[in-house]
């Protein structure tokens, strides 16, 4: 009779230590996504179905007629693999976020190299544009000098033809003065 209390112990405590795991997962939880709580909340839901379906089992074989310390030992181990299970999780969630980081990091990474390397092309071409303007001042300053020459050309020349117009009408107003003689 008194092993058949027990065996009703093992049967109610197993389904009230089922959700201490749920409180343990919930307890890492919070850092995790609500999707992940789901994950972990199913998963706990199976555990449990799983355990009734084994106890019904032992109870159906009547084979779970165990002494205090087989029972405390068993307890023990389903605790720790309990325990075991959720660190796992834990971990393996741990994993998912250092593999993020490190997916960040990584496009960070790049996104700077692919900056830098725009920004070496954009001074490139500053560069280049500065060349050319520098370039261009001094053709333009040369066709200036050019222009200059020859307006001074120009203006030599316009005042030798003044000069040789002068000489042109003084000679054909002593022409026409001599003419007229």
């Amino acid at each position: 009779m008194a092993q058949r209390d027990r065996s009703a112990a093992v049967a109610a405590g197993a389904p009230s230590s089922s959700p201490s795991v749920g409180a343990a997962a919930g307890g890492a939880a919070p850092a995790s996504s609500s999707g992940e709580r789901w994950s972990a909340a199913i998963g706990n839901l199976g555990e449990l179905g799983a355990n009734v379906e084994s106890l019904q089992k032992l109870l159906a074989r009547k084979a779970v007629f165990v002494d205090d310390d087989i029972f405390s030992k068993a307890s023990l181990a389903a605790d720790q693999a309990r325990t075991i299970k959720v660190l796992d999780q834990r971990v393996q969630s741990l994993e998912r976020e250092l593999d993020a980081a490190i997916s960040a990091a990584a496009r960070a990474r790049t996104e700077k190299r692919q900056a830098e390397a725009a920004q070496r092309a954009a001074e490139l071409r500053a560069q280049e544009v500065t060349k050319e303007l520098e370039n261009t001042a001094k053709v333009f300053e040369l066709h200036m000098e050019e222009l200059r020459l020859k307006q001074e050309e120009i203006a030599k020349k316009d005042s030798d033809i003044k000069v040789l117009e002068a000489i042109i009408r003084t000679l054909s107003s002593k022409d026409d003065g001599a003419s007229s003689e």
